[in-house]
């Protein structure tokens, strides 16, 4: 039998009292409760697996700061689900999207310093960051136009990317850049988010963070492939060089 880890479940009822909060202080509809209960549940499974997975019994202490920004992500999730059938708490929405964001700089330094960095660690904040971008680019493309969408399912595209083709399973190598083009895609999001610019510059800075996305993983997956077809390099290579 697989044991029962306790942060995904203390996660998923931290979660549960959270979208408690929020709909006594704004309201929350059916659409956006099952939103919510809907993201705890699954995001209690996946962490469950997660750490199953690594052979971990529980969280490492940045793994805590990144589940109470998790929390927070899913009451962005179940307002702009919410949204749908009325129209969602600006203020309440931007508020929670920039506290997530500070906290995403903070469980990075959390785990270096009390020496508990793991690569389970590191993708549970890549997932909350990833989930965080498409929640905010669904809520934006209301307004901004539908393309938006590209800009939060571009992780999920390059991970399908992963699943579907053996050459893109390869490691990549670590490039502050992708670091950069992120914080890029929240800026621009949680700028068209709140409204604090007018139509135009708001699309200008939502297609400069988008041009970015794609250089960053166009550049990602052709290092990919080289780094899977190394005969192909080496025969395209062989042929640029002049023989002797």
């Amino acid at each position: 039998m697989r044991m029962v880890r306790s942060g995904p479940l203390v996660g998923m009822f931290a979660q549960f009292t959270v979208l408690a909060a929020v709909a006594a202080a704004v309201g929350l509809g059916p659409l956006g409760w099952v939103a919510g209960a809907a993201f705890a549940i699954s995001t209690m499974i996946l962490l469950q697996h997660g750490l199953s997975s690594s052979g971990l019994s529980t969280y490492g202490p940045a793994d805590w700061v990144t589940a109470g920004r998790t929390i927070l992500i899913g009451a962005v999730a179940a307002l702009v689900v919410d949204g749908i059938q009325r129209t969602p708490p600006v203020a309440m929405v931007v508020g929670l999207v920039v506290v997530a964001l500070l906290l995403d700089g903070v469980d990075g330094q959390v785990a270096r310093r009390t020496g508990t960095t793991s690569a389970f660690g590191a993708r549970f904040d890549m997932e909350a960051d990833s989930f965080l971008v498409l929640v905010l680019s669904a809520y934006v493309a209301h307004t901004a136009g539908w393309w938006v969408l590209a800009i939060g399912a571009m992780r999920y595209a390059f991970l399908a990317g992963i699943w579907s083709t053996r050459w893109m399973r390869g490691t990549l190598p670590p490039r502050y850049w992708r670091k950069v083009v992120a914080a890029t895609q929240g800026i621009a999001l949680v700028t068209a988010t709140a409204g604090v610019l007018p139509f135009r510059p708001t699309l200008v800075l939502l297609l400069i963070a988008f041009a970015l996305l794609l250089e960053s993983f166009g550049r990602d997956v052709v290092w990919l492939w080289r780094d899977g077809h190394p005969v192909t390099r080496t025969r395209v290579i062989g042929r640029l060089l002049p023989r002797e």
